[in-house]
């Protein structure tokens, strides 16, 4: 009796302490933003203090680069499944090509114009630092001097790991492409738009804000991507679709158009949640240092992009009467894509009415871009270029003033900012817009007059992966005629 009575007494005291610490714990909690700021200064760190901060901050970016290169292939199951089986090893191959030709292309010319030293071309539009990595080989340390890591423009990564992360990113604007051309494209004139793309134009575009050019200056807010990385996929793959022209039978004699479901809805939707895992890379990598910021962006993707999942299903099945798979798993993905660029900013009401209208909005695209006979078979351009849009202007909205990635930056309409931050996110948004537009345009005109676009008709019916790449995607035992 004695033992026992000592053993309870033992718990309780143990109890009463471990609910002391969880009560400390939830004040520090709840402790403002500014407090929390306080508690975690960076610049004061020195010595091995300093090192430690720095060296985590290289491996957490380095980590969160291996996630976004995770993503491609997401974005490949998710082209595959839904479109047809015999064009899944096109698909897989396009997939594999935008992550070999854009890591080296954007090695030796993208990131020179994307990270320009100054912007001296058409008024200060265009610059570049030249061919190549500047200090690939010699900046791979860090100066963690006290001066500099107490000077305000200290950077913490060095240029190697900075590369990687940001390679990926141009890896996944490439391939954005690749689901909205899918089943007619030839695979040279892929080839070729995937140089151009992560070469020159995603570069250039990325040098308007985060190589400081113009949009940076003016306050255009884009803290992951929204429409440097998405609305530059996206309006390219728009472009790829209408001028490709639609597959053979998407539409019928009265322009009606007709369903043509892909192969595999398992192994989209797996792809959708690879693509999601991948994000927790995106978008908190994209706070460029491992700090208590990171936590915070992460759980802000992940409402964001289950709400769009939710509002997608109920819109399509309002829509459509049926709540539609395909359409549940853009919903996800389109409240990712727009969330990217306000997550640093928004708070969970912004976050979760980000998520919402993009799961809206993702549905009701796709059934407008198809009625207007645009076949874009895994709706890239609504994902991705619809998606990217809204988050951009939802930026504009719901920018608070206490962003939690400790920027000073201008607050959103709706926390008393005004119209000066929404008026440059449009401004940001039509730039993006018009330039990939007309240079994407450019180039599948061109490569469709030079005959180096759609494959023949006979090809496109007996599938790209033999009239492309020699062999089947599947076997004879899988490969049955109900798949083609």
């Amino acid at each position: 009796m004695t033992a026992t009575h000592d053993s309870y007494l033992a718990l309780e005291i143990a109890g009463a302490t471990c609910l002391g610490r969880r009560k400390e714990r939830d004040v520090s909690y709840f402790q403002t933003a500014a407090t929390v700021a306080e508690s975690y200064d960076r610049s004061t760190a020195t010595g091995t203090g300093a090192m430690n901060m720095v060296v985590l901050d290289n491996v957490f970016i380095f980590l969160s680069g291996a996630l976004v290169f995770l993503m491609q292939p997401g974005f490949a199951l998710v082209e595959a499944g839904l479109t047809r089986a015999k064009n899944a090893a096109n698909i897989m191959m396009k997939n594999l090509m935008d992550v070999a030709i854009g890591v080296l292309m954007f090695a030796v010319v993208g990131w020179g114009i994307a990270y320009p030293t100054d912007f001296n071309f058409l008024g200060g539009l265009f610059g570049s630092a030249g061919l190549g990595i500047p200090g690939f080989f010699s900046s791979y340390l860090v100066d963690i001097s006290p001066d500099a890591v107490a000077a305000d423009d200290f950077y913490p990564l060095a240029v190697p790991v900075d590369f990687f992360f940001q390679a990926a990113f141009a890896a996944t604007a490439a391939t954005i492409v690749s689901g909205a051309v899918a089943g007619r494209t030839k695979f040279v004139g892929y080839l070729i738009y995937s140089v151009v793309l992560t070469a020159l134009i995603y570069p250039i575009v990325v040098s308007w804000k985060w190589g400081g050019g113009f949009l940076e200056e003016a306050g255009f807010i884009d803290f992951a991507g929204s429409g440097l990385v998405h609305m530059t996929g996206g309006f390219a793959a728009l472009m790829g679709a209408v001028i490709i022209g639609p597959r053979i039978g998407k539409y019928g004699d009265k322009g009606e158009p007709r369903a043509m479901p892909g192969h595999s809805i398992p192994l989209a939707i797996t792809g959708v949640f690879i693509l999601f895992i991948g994000w927790f890379g995106f978008n908190p990598g994209s706070q460029l240092q491992a700090d208590m910021a990171v936590p915070v962006i992460a759980v802000l993707t992940a409402l964001a992009a289950c709400i769009g999942a939710l509002t997608a299903m109920f819109t399509a099945w309002a829509v459509m009467g049926q709540p539609d798979v395909s359409m549940a798993g853009n919903g996800l993905l389109a409240g990712l894509v727009a969330i990217c660029s306000g997550i640093g900013e928004m708070s969970v009401l912004g976050t979760l009415i980000t998520g919402a209208v993009a799961g809206i909005i993702v549905v009701l695209s796709v059934l407008a871009i198809e009625r207007k006979g645009i076949d874009d078979p895994v709706g890239a351009f609504s994902v991705h270029g619809v998606g990217g849009a809204w988050g951009l202007l939802a930026t504009g909205l719901f920018a608070t003033t206490s962003p939690i990635n400790g920027a000073e930056e201008s607050a959103g309409l709706f926390y008393g900012g005004g119209l000066s931050l929404l008026g440059n996110q449009a401004m940001g948004l039509l730039a993006i817009a018009v330039f990939v537009t007309i240079s994407a345009g450019a180039l599948f005109t061109g490569l469709k007059s030079a005959g180096l676009l759609r494959v023949s008709e006979e090809d496109e019916r007996a599938g790209l992966d033999m009239s492309e790449h020699g062999a089947p995607g599947y076997g004879p035992d899988v490969l049955t005629a109900t798949s083609l």
